[in-house]
């Protein structure tokens, strides 16, 4: 595997960064997850755009332009061989001292990695995943803001720490307030009477590209789609419920907290929202190879 870091490719024994820097020591940085599909990168711009707003609520300089932060992304895509991967593009403060001002640390550290990944088992999205909630409330967007897509992500371990001996395949977040915000590793939506549901970025949901593209796919099928602020009554009481995500795609979810979903089975609009995306992330994207 050739892994990038800061401008040059390492193989993955020799891939290092620093036991100062930041983005270890603190958690002090930003990252994407990332698809490519058939050679194209699923939403790229977006991807990108979203990186650097975490970089810029966090005062965090990106040391490379957008198209050169793109070109090293796909230039790691194709020295690993991969025509479907998983990319994670990281961001850190860089090499500074233990203390924790940043501005000890002179320059970011940039990296990047293509492998592949699997969140869930095939036969979890042919017969739907049962979730729980969990204790842990999701950051409160006035303390650590969900939108900002960083590196600490201790918040939603502790949450999936809680899945441990359940039985469960996700956790669900709710804010402080009681509102539902997302799961552990996904966004969260839900159907009620035809009409796609899902919780506003405001209560503590990620701004999930996934999130994004299935919302506007959902709209040009015909249906309707809102954000709202939404408790467990909502998800009890929903037709259907499913997962998005960079790594889990569209889940549909059949149980939560014990209590079934609809009937109990992957929900018709959930089922057809699935097979959308699947054409649409074949059939568009940046592409790896250069023209």
């Amino acid at each position: 595997m050739q892994i990038f870091i800061d401008g040059e490719f390492y193989d993955e024994a020799e891939a290092k960064i620093s036991v100062f820097d930041h983005g270890l020591l603190y958690g002090d940085g930003v990252f994407e997850g990332i698809r490519v599909y058939d050679g194209r990168i699923f939403e790229c711009d977006a991807h990108i755009d979203r990186l650097y707003d975490s970089a810029l609520a966090i005062a965090l300089d990106v040391p490379m332009s957008r198209a050169d932060l793109i070109e090293a992304t796909c230039e790691t895509v194709r020295r690993n061989q991969l025509e479907n991967a998983y990319i994670r593009l990281v961001v850190t403060r860089g090499v500074g001292d233990l203390g924790l001002n940043p501005s000890k640390c002179p320059k970011a550290t940039v990296f990047i990695i293509a492998a592949t990944i699997q969140l869930y088992p095939e036969e979890l999205y042919q017969n739907g995943l049962k979730i729980v909630t969990c204790s842990t409330r999701r950051n409160d967007p006035q303390a650590i803001n969900p939108a900002i897509k960083s590196l600490n992500y201790l918040n939603n371990i502790l949450a999936s720490l809680e899945l441990r001996g359940t039985g469960a395949d996700e956790g669900l977040m709710l804010s402080a307030q009681g509102f539902v915000a997302e799961c552990t590793a996904d966004n969260f939506f839900m159907v009620k009477d035809g009409v796609v549901h899902t919780p506003a970025t405001g209560v503590g949901a990620l701004r999930g590209v996934t999130r994004a593209t299935v919302m506007r796919l959902a709209r040009e099928l015909g249906y309707q789609v809102a954000e709202g602020f939404y408790t467990l009554y909502d998800v009890y009481s929903a037709d259907e419920a499913f997962l998005t995500g960079t790594a889990a795609e569209v889940a549909p979810v059949v149980s939560v907290d014990q209590r079934p979903i609809g009937d109990g089975t992957p929900g018709e609009i959930t089922v057809r929202l699935m097979e959308r995306l699947a054409e649409y992330a074949r059939s568009s994207g940046y592409p790896v190879a250069k023209s």
